[in-house]
């Protein structure tokens, strides 16, 4: 195998938010992620969870606004984005987030493929999967 093949590396998950501040400070609360940083301008925060950073940006935004036109979000149902935590205790997990402001969507039950899983909505209403880690 070549060696000056450009491998690349998972940098970020993006969350479009109507509040950074505020979105960055409930995840940090209700999930148990640690604060990377918030930037002067409140235009862009970032958390950071194991080896995975979620950055949060507002929903309105030059930026957001001028793909508007070449990126077409599709209609769905539900978000097009769910974001996914393992922890080892999802129950107390699951409490802590509804205890913070999270909206409770499903409690956390035991699935056939040997996962205990819950849901829950953020404060923009992105779900948020909650599981315990499948060994493989």
């Amino acid at each position: 195998m070549a060696s000056n093949i450009n491998v690349p590396t998972f940098a970020y998950t993006i969350i479009y938010t109507k509040d950074v501040e505020k979105s960055v400070a409930f995840y940090a609360k209700a999930f148990g992620c640690e604060v990377r940083r918030v930037d002067k301008s409140r235009r862009w925060g970032e958390l950071q969870s194991g080896n995975t950073t979620l950055a949060f940006t507002p929903a309105k935004q030059r930026e957001t606004e001028e793909l508007t036109e070449k990126v077409q979000i599709p209609q769905h149902d539900r978000n097009p984005i769910e974001v996914c935590f393992d922890y080892s205790d999802v129950d107390s997990a699951f409490k802590r987030a509804v205890e913070n402001g999270a909206a409770a969507v499903s409690e956390p039950e035991e699935k056939e493929w040997g996962q205990k899983v819950g849901y829950v909505r953020d404060i923009d209403g992105n779900v948020v999967r909650m599981g315990s880690h499948v060994h493989h």
